[in-house]
Order: structure tokens, then C-alpha cells, then sequence
């Protein structure tokens, strides 16, 4: 292997996912990470959220404003997690106060009936256009990475019918009916693998799955609702690409996800780092995990927030300096410089 003194960003990032020994760890932010800038808003006010999803050139092009403002060691394409929903067939918007609203909510049987997996790959093409367009705007010197919402995430959106307070239809439809559960489930796996085997054929480096909503599981529900799911996609991707599960607010059982094989787990910032990693096998990499909130505050806060966190994993090969969930809207552009800045000084 190179000396890490003459890695690219891109080998970088796939050297700390496969635990190998480097002199600083690689660093990139969550998904949304240029939605502080400037340029980022100024599309804002001309297109609508699903217009800079849904068109290829727009989607590259917010991908590869914070790669061009900050230089991250990798860029995650721009896009959201409900797309496989509305590829399935059930289409969904954002409404001005209220969140996510999907055009329909999944109540019965015949609701599972009508979403249909075949064809996803077809009817998300313009994220695989996106994500050429991004490769090339990256060149060879940065990692790219897809990504995709977890079974149990998507299943919560679409069970609840968008946004909610608390999403408890999708475990109210798991104990009522589990074999009706895990139709969708099922369903929502198939499109997710081939979804995710569409972003690495287009260019991604890495893939993530989002279980963004895995801590509202209970934990003597979580494998059946959401692990075993993870785990069969990881699986079918494990071969061709580096997969990072991300299971925010599962912090109490670390072994099961270390049991679902994936090259890397997230970390959310109400956990010690370090404890996490000491309790996962050597093989297994880490990302994360600083406070979003951080990005709020000021540049020396920032800083040094990030200094203790790199500290911490001093000496652990395997350490992707990130955030512990999503970049904040409020996130100020001289604390995300002190960040990078910081990791980049590190020795």
C-alpha cells in the first residue's frame, strides 16, 4: 500500500474502512452537507427539494458544492431515502409545516399489493445518472458514496403516511400481523439491493444504509423489524462495495450489529466512540461521531470537540471522522472548516 502521506482521499477512505493503519483518519459529513452554503441556497429559491433530487445535472451539482467548498476525502450523493418508496409505488411530497406526506398510507394487504419492486433500477436512473455526473466532477481523487433508508425506516414513513411525532403504526402492523409485515419488508429489501447494486455500477465507491429510525425499535423486537432485513442486504452487497450501516439510537446492542456484517457502523453522538469501538471486532470500522449541534457554536468549540473525539480513537485503525446523524440547516461554514481543518492537522 501507498505511504499514507501520498493516499488519495479516495484511498483513503476505503484503507479506514477496511481497518488498515493510516496516519490521520478520513472525514465527510452526512448526507446534506452543503445545505449551509450559500450556492446550495440559491438553487433552493429557484427548484423545489424533489427537483434537485430528481434531475441528475442539479443533484451532482449540490453534491459537489461541498466537496469543491471544503475538500472532504468523500462526497455522499444527494438524494433522499424515500425514493425507493415512491419507485415502489407509492409517491410522496413535502408539505409547507407538516413534513413528509406520502400520497397514500399503508394499511392493508392489498396496500403491500400494489408496491412492486421489479423495475426500480429503471425508475431511479436519474440517481444513477447523478452519480456518473458526480464521479466525473470528482475525478479519481475523491471517494463517492450512495446510499438508501433501511427497510424499517422506509416501513415507518410509509405505514404512518409521512412525518409524525412518534411513528408507531409500523410496530403496531409488526404485532398484529408479522406475516403482513414482513411482506413489506421483503418487498422493500428487493428494491433496496438492486437500488443500491444500480449506485455502485454508477460509480460509488461505498454505499449506506440510513436505519435512521432503528432506536424506536424495542430491543426485543429490533431483529425481526429491522436486523435480519440488514442483514440480507448487506449480504448481497458485502462483495462489491463497502457497506456502512448506520442504526441511530441502537446503542445497546452492538454485538447484533456487529453480527450483520457490514464493513462499517455509525455511531450517533450519545455514545462514547471509543467505548463502541472497543466492544466491535478489530475487522470492523467505526464513523462518527460528533455532536451536529458542534456546528452550531464556533470554531474553537468545534475544534476542539473534534480534537477529543480523534484522542479517543488514537490508535484504532478503522476511524471515519463524521457527524452522529445529519448536517443542521443553522451549521456554520467556519465550524465545519475548523473540523476538517482539525482532522486534517491531526498526527
Amino acid at each position: 500500500m501507498a505511504e499514507p502521506s501520498v493516499l488519495t482521499a479516495r484511498k483513503r477512505f476505503l484503507a479506514a474502512c477496511r481497518c488498515a493503519p493510516l496516519d490521520r483518519p478520513p472525514v465527510w459529513l452526512m448526507r446534506q452537507a452543503g445545505r449551509c452554503l450559500p450556492e446550495y441556497r440559491a438553487l433552493k429559491e429557484r427548484h423545489s427539494f424533489l427537483q434537485l433530487v430528481q434531475t441528475p445535472a442539479l443533484a451532482a451539482e449540490v453534491t459537489l458544492q461541498p466537496i469543491r467548498q471544503f475538500g472532504f476525502d468523500a462526497a455522499i450523493i444527494f438524494s433522499d431515502i424515500l425514493v425507493i418508496a415512491e419507485a415502489l409505488g407509492q409517491p410522496y411530497r413535502f408539505t409547507n409545516g407538516e413534513g413528509i406526506k406520502m400520497e397514500w398510507t399503508i394499511e392493508y394487504g392489498y396496500h403491500v399489493d400494489r408496491l412492486d419492486p421489479r423495475g426500480v433500477p429503471n425508475r431511479l436512473a436519474y440517481v444513477a445518472e447523478a452519480l456518473r455526473l458526480t464521479r466525473a466532477g470528482l475525478g479519481s481523487d475523491t471517494a463517492l458514496l450512495g446510499f438508501a433508508g433501511s427497510p424499517w425506516t422506509l416501513a415507518n414513513f410509509m405505514v404512518e403516511g409521512g412525518s409524525a411525532p412518534q411513528f408507531t403504526r409500523a410496530l403496531a402492523l409488526f404485532r398484529e400481523n408479522p406475516r403482513l409485515y414482513g411482506r413489506l419488508a421483503e418487498k422493500l429489501t428487493v428494491g433496496i439491493v438492486d437500488y443500491l447494486k444500480l449506485q455502485v455500477a454508477a460509480g460509488a465507491d461505498a454505499v449506506q444504509l440510513f436505519d435512521t429510525l432503528g432506536g424506536t425499535a424495542p430491543p426485543t423486537d429490533f431483529d425481526e423489524v429491522s436486523g435480519r432485513w440488514l442483514r440480507d442486504i448487506v449480504a448481497e452487497l458485502r462483495d462489491e462495495a463497502p457497506v456502512i450501516v448506520f442504526a441511530k439510537g441502537v446503542n445497546d446492542r452492538w454485538d447484533r450489529l456487529a453480527a450483520l456484517g457490514a464493513t462499517v457502523l455509525g455511531v450517533d453522538c450519545t455514545v462514547p466512540l471509543r467505548e463502541v469501538a472497543d466492544r466491535l471486532p478489530p475487522h470492523i470500522a467505526v464513523q462518527g461521531n460528533l455532536d451536529p449541534v458542534l456546528l452550531t457554536t464556533d470554531a474553537a468549540t468545534a475544534a476542539a470537540a473534534t480534537r477529543d473525539v480523534l484522542e479517543a480513537m488514537r490508535g484504532r485503525p478503522g476511524h471515519i471522522c463524521n457527524l452522529g446523524h445529519g448536517v443542521p440547516p443553522e451549521a456554520k461554514l467556519e465550524c465545519i472548516e475548523a473540523l476538517i481543518r482539525t482532522v486534517k492537522e491531526f498526527k
